[in-house]
Parts: C-alpha cells; structure tokens; sequence
C-alpha cells in the first residue's frame, strides 16, 4: 500500500470511531428527558470501548502490510497524515488514533518520535477558537432574567420546567450571594455559555461564565427531574473547589457532544485553570486523549525534576506493588507475581475487577485509573533497594533493557493520603470529619450496586479536598453478588463461652455487624463511626440496598455540598 493509502485508511477508522462515539453520545439528552437511568448508564459504560473496537477494525485491515516494518513507508505515512489534520476539528484525537494503531502493529521498539506522535505535532498550529463551543448574550438586550431563562430554554430538554420563573429568581439570588464582587447592572455584563449540557447520571449540568467590569466568574448549573413534574434548577456552583469536584477524577465521565474538542477543552481550562489536559479530556469522556496528555505531561515532568521513585506511603498490599514520585502526585501499580493467601483469585480477576470499576458510575468515591502497557522508565531514577523490590514482586512484569525499565502492564491513579496514615495525626475535628465521611462513602458506593470488599481504613484515601476516595479494587464486586447475614446467637451459654466459630460463612457472605471490629479496632473512631452511621452495622440496611438495586432505584449522589442547593417548596 502506499503511503496515502494508509494514511487515509487510518484516518477513516478515526472518523467512524468519532461518528459512532457522537452518536451514543447523542442518545443522552433523550435519556435524561425521559428519565431513563439504565439507558443513560449504558450509554456512559459502552462508549469506553469504542474506541478499542475501532482501533481493533483499522488494524486487521492493515495486518497484511504489518509483517515488518518499513521505515520510509511509514516515515511518509505520518507525514501524510500529519498533512491531513492541518485543519481536522478533532486533529489532537487523530494522532493518538494513530499511535494506537500503529502500536497495535508494531513491537514496542519502534515507539519513538519519528514513528508516533509522542508530542503533539499540531501544538504550534492556530488553535481552535473556544468561540466555536460556546455562545454570548448579551443582558443589555432584554434584560437581567429574561437572558437567563432564554440561556435555558435554548438548551431544549425535551421536558417542562415546573417553575422556570422562580428558578430563575433563585439562581439569580444565588448567584448575587455567592458572587459578591459581580454586582454590575445588566448593561456591564455578557454570559459565554457552552451551547451542549453535561449530561451525567440523573443530571444535566449548563456550563459557563459571566464576563464582567469585575473579571470572569465561572459556574455551573445544576439541572434536576422532580419525579413526574418536570424539570428545575437545583444548585448553583461558583466556588472553583466544588467545580474541580465536579469534573473530578473519582466520577464517572461526562456525555457532551461537540464538534472541536480541543476548543472545549480550553474553554473548561479557563474555568478551571488547575486542571491538567489530561483530567478534563478524561471528565469529557476521551479517556484515550486523556492517556495521551497525561503521558506527555509525565514525561516533561520527569525531565523538569530529578527526584528519585520510591514505595509509595501506605501499609503494603497482597495483589499490588506501589511507587511514586515524591514530586508528581500520582502512584503507579502493578499486580505482584504472587498474590497473599487471604486471596483466593489471580490477575485475571483483577483485571476484570478494574475494568468493572473503570465502566461503572464512581459517584466520586472511586479513583479512576489510566490502564498503560510498556511504559518506559529511566532505570537511574530507581535506587538499588526499590529495583529489588521490584524484581522480587513484579519481575515477570518488568524489562531492564540498557539505561531503561519497561514495566509491561500498570494503573497509574492520583496519589491520596492513605487514611489510615491520615487519621495517626489527625485532630478531633478532622478524625471526625474523615471517619464520617468513609461511612458516606460505603453509602454512596452500595447505593450503586458496589461492595468495595476489603473496607480496611488502609484501602481509602484522603484527596486534597478532603473527601474520603476507595482506591483498592481487586476485591471490588457487586453488592447484589453478595450474602449479607446476622451474626448468629449463641445457643446456649457453652457456645457463648467457646472461642471457636461455631457457624459455617461461605465466600460471599458479610456480616455488617463485625465491620467496626476489623476496620476499626481503634475506640475512638469507632464511636464516631457508630454515632454517624450506625445503620451500616445493621444487616437489614444493606439486604435493603440490595433490594433498591434489584428493584431498579436508582439513587442520585449529589456531587455538591446540600447547601448549595436551592430550597423549593413543593
């Protein structure tokens, strides 16, 4: 085949991977009008595969030409192809389409910056205008409230609101309390609003900014359905650390349509300036783009610094090894060679294990994790004792080849404090706060049909916002899987002298009452944990969950705090 053959033809399995992944995406708004959440679950869960399938499609067509490769062919390959994106709305995409087929192709050797796009080709080109995903009004036209119920009428929800005037006279004191320092009349002010909603689980977010004499302000828009009365304005956030949680890296990937990705992805980035291109590429939904970014952004990263890797902090697992870069704040983990005898599984297991969290909904409290094959290390940035750690727990996993180490398959996640390693110097108040909040945590993840399995304080982390995050999944199942049962009486007064155990448990079987006794043995938290949420030792809370489960309730996770929200009488 020619160069341009090829090129073409890769360039076409990227267009029907675009086409395919838009048009499930398309499917969300319907969902949501129709209160549909199995529908808007199924959306969400199969379009991270997409891509794969796509990608899987191109290579077999170009297999036959893939038995060795030729340099200069697919030297002018890239250079052809690089021609065809001068102009392409989703070019950035494009190129790690390409890198993943001729990845698929080739032996890892020929991974390299003449082959692949390890760096944005693209980068110096004229960006996209971020003008292309949003739209302005303008209240000097019509008005202060009348230019905000015209922004949300225009998005077209497909179902009534129940009261869009008082919505509107609530967001609109919401938002004069929240953003004191925006008090302009309606002539100094002009909204940039983002023409498609973010779609997730039961909500719908609108997105945008308020430019005024005073600066920008970001916020968001909570929209809501009231069982069968419509639709209205829950919350208004425009404080930037609860909409760095709500695009945060524990929840589930946001449905949005758009044309030019990139000019969103700018576009969010002004909101949000602390956010990376790689998490809000992800928050999007093109986790293989945020693969991408965050690769490149890990190699700049270790070219700035020079620190070495090291075991991450936290009381050691049976199924991963863990190290981390003091100086970057993730941690990278790969399944040992040898599991512990307290688990009776092997890596397929977990593997499955993270691919069922990896497509479930987070609820925001479980990381998500970026799945890599042979990533490259620089072998001087490993000291003698952790290189032996290494080869003792992952040596099938790992290559030593000259100045590098290849670890052959890994999860990399954002890096928390353990909390168990928390709560050794936390105050009352923070101790307090921690250990209600792993409780909410349980709650929020079996309201979702998750059993996080090992609940050991160990296998939660801390993020920089305090929340309480589950990060260990290789004995993540679902909760309807499991056996939830009641301590059984003693008998007789022998039995309850007796040390031994005198009833059968088999493998799925929980016994909610023991959870303080393994996870807590310490007093202290375990009166708060009792106070705060003693229905989690009670069996019959959790056969209820269950049931909610099977019955097809679906619970909604406020990703905001209930103050924010707007109080209706209905």
């Amino acid at each position: 085949m020619l160069p341009q053959n090829i090129a073409e033809l890769i360039l076409n399995g990227f267009k029907k991977h675009y086409k395919l992944f838009q048009q499930i995406t398309s499917q969300a708004p319907l969902a949501f009008a129709h209160r549909d959440w199995a529908k808007m679950h199924d959306i969400s869960r199969l379009r991270i595969t997409y891509y794969d399938d796509r990608v899987n499609e191109t290579t077999q067509q170009l297999q036959p030409h893939a038995n060795q490769l030729d340099e200069s062919l697919w030297l002018q390959t890239k250079q052809t192809y690089q021609h065809f994106l001068a102009f392409h709305p989703q070019a950035e995409l494009a190129e790690t389409f390409y890198n993943s087929v001729f990845c698929r192709l080739f032996h890892r050797r020929y991974f390299n910056n003449d082959f692949i796009f390890v760096k944005a080709t693209l980068a110096d080109a004229p960006a996209l205008p971020v003008e292309a995903e949003y739209r302005s009004y303008f209240p000097v036209v019509d008005g202060l409230k009348p230019t905000i119920k015209k922004i949300i009428n225009q998005f077209d929800f497909k179902t009534d609101f129940v009261n869009l005037e008082r919505d509107v006279r609530l967001l609109v004191k919401a938002f004069y309390k929240q953003a004191p320092d925006t008090h302009h009349r309606a002539w100094q002010m002009r909204f940039d609003i983002l023409q498609t909603p973010f779609y997730r689980n039961k909500a719908a977010y609108i997105v945008g900014r308020v430019v005024s004499q005073s600066g920008v302000q970001p916020f968001i828009i909570a929209v809501l359905h009231h069982q069968d009365e419509g639709l209205y304005l829950d919350a208004l956030l425009t404080n930037s650390s609860q909409m760095r949680v709500i695009f945060g890296f524990a929840r589930a990937y946001f449905m949005v349509e758009t044309h030019a990705p990139s000019a969103l992805v700018r576009f969010l980035n002004q909101l949000m300036p602390n956010k990376t291109l790689a998490e809000l590429y992800n928050a999007i939904g093109f986790h293989k783009q945020g693969k991408t970014e965050f690769y490149r952004e890990f190699l700049t990263h270790l070219q700035r610094s020079n620190d070495n890797f090291v075991i991450a902090p936290g009381t050691p697992g049976m199924v991963m090894m863990v190290f981390t870069l003091p100086s970057f704040d993730y941690v990278f983990k790969i399944i040992k060679d040898k599991f512990g005898e307290s688990k009776p599984f092997g890596r397929d297991t977990v593997l499955k294990r993270y691919q069922l969290v990896k497509s479930h909904d987070r609820v925001g409290r479980m990381a998500d994790t970026i799945e890599y094959s042979n990533v490259v290390f620089p072998l001087a940035r490993f000291d003698a004792t952790l290189l032996a750690q290494l080869k003792a727990t992952i040596g099938s996993s790992m290559i030593i080849e000259g100045d590098l180490l290849i670890i052959k398959h890994m999860y990399i996640e954002r890096r928390m404090t353990p909390l168990n390693l928390y709560l050794e110097n936390a105050n009352e108040e923070d101790a307090t706060v921690a250990i209600t909040e792993y409780g909410q945590a349980l709650k929020e993840m079996i309201a979702v049909n998750i059993f996080p399995g090992d609940m050991l304080l160990k296998n939660f982390g801390v993020s920089k916002h305090k929340r309480i995050i589950f990060y260990d999944y290789d004995e993540v199942q679902y909760l309807t899987d499991m056996n939830f049962r009641a301590l059984p009486k003693a008998k007789s007064y022998d039995d309850y002298l007796t040390n031994e155990q005198s009833y059968s448990v088999a493998p799925q079987d929980v016994f909610p009452e023991q959870l303080c006794t393994f996870v807590m043995p310490n007093p202290r938290y375990k009166a708060i944990f009792t106070q705060a949420h003693p229905e989690l030792l009670d069996v019959i809370f959790w056969q209820q969950a269950q049931q909610n489960v099977k019955k097809g309730i679906v619970s909604h996770i406020y990703p905001y705090p209930a103050a924010q929200r707007f109080i209706h009488q209905w």
